[in-house]
């Protein structure tokens, strides 16, 4: 199960990206120039968290990359492709699994088991890009927010619901995930950003779920995050609007609910 997270979670991605998951969530995720930066922004997410987690990228793993990863403990990792060099590094880890990610198509559909029965859904393989985001602020987002906006839209996809994502720079900062109340995770992510030293100020949050009230948008102005994506859909989504047009701050909607059980 944990396996099959990072892979959807990184076939999100197009760019240089390392992720680290624990219990089908994104601790650490982060897209860079290189996989060894990659990685480090991606653990400075969640350190803590990191330890026995999943790792997963996108690009060929490196010497370098590997003697960074080979620093803490973790059960397994997934790349298209290893270095020689990474590779060696890594048969010395005792009980390590290293994975060859051989493919890229997933299947269409998804099965679960409930009380006696089977249920059978398709996949979720819709993936926002710039075109699909509505303005619906006075205040549009600008091109650093609606790349971070993105970003944190792909990480919120792949989160238990409800799941509140906090990202800047394309580095997830934190996320409240499978929480029961959309405040709830807000106030769970916030707390666990601050608790790493990051810096909330000019950060964008994403939802995936429309907000019912403004007391999510009215938090994480407090905060500093500054611009906000999220479905859209609720009788009351001129509240949250309001909220951000009087205090300068963008929001877009998708029109799209991601939801995972």
């Amino acid at each position: 199960m944990d396996i099959d997270a990072a892979v959807n979670l990184i076939d999100e991605f197009t760019e240089t990206t390392f992720a680290i998951l624990k219990h089908n969530n994104a601790c650490g995720c982060a897209s860079r120039n290189n996989v060894t930066e990659a990685f480090l922004a991606a653990l400075a997410g969640d350190p803590v968290s990191a330890f026995g987690g999943i790792f997963v990228t996108n690009r060929e793993v490196d010497l370098a990359t590997a003697a960074e990863a080979a620093k803490i403990f973790f059960e397994v990792i997934i790349a298209p492709a290893y270095t020689p060099e990474a590779l060696d590094l890594f048969k010395g880890k005792k009980n390590l699994i290293v994975l060859v990610r051989k493919s890229d198509s997933l299947q269409g559909h998804q099965y679960r088991t409930v009380l006696n029965g089977v249920i059978l859904q398709d996949r979720d393989a819709k993936s926002e890009t710039e075109e699909d985001l509505l303005p619906v602020t006075i205040t549009s987002p600008k091109k650093e927010e609606i790349s971070d906006l993105l970003f944190a839209n792909r990480l919120v996809k792949q989160s238990k619901s409800n799941t509140i994502v906090l990202a800047k720079g394309k580095q997830l900062l934190a996320s409240g995930v499978g929480q029961t109340s959309r405040v709830d995770a807000l106030k769970q992510a916030i707390e666990k950003a601050k608790s790493f030293n990051f810096d909330l100020n000019g950060a964008v949050m994403a939802s995936d779920a429309f907000f019912p009230f403004p007391d999510c948008v009215e938090i994480a102005h407090n905060e500093g995050i500054t611009s906000v994506i999220q479905p859209g859909g609720s009788i009351r989504d001129k509240e949250s609007v309001e909220f951000c047009n009087n205090h300068q701050m963008s929001m877009v909607t998708t029109g799209f609910r991601h939801f995972k059980h």
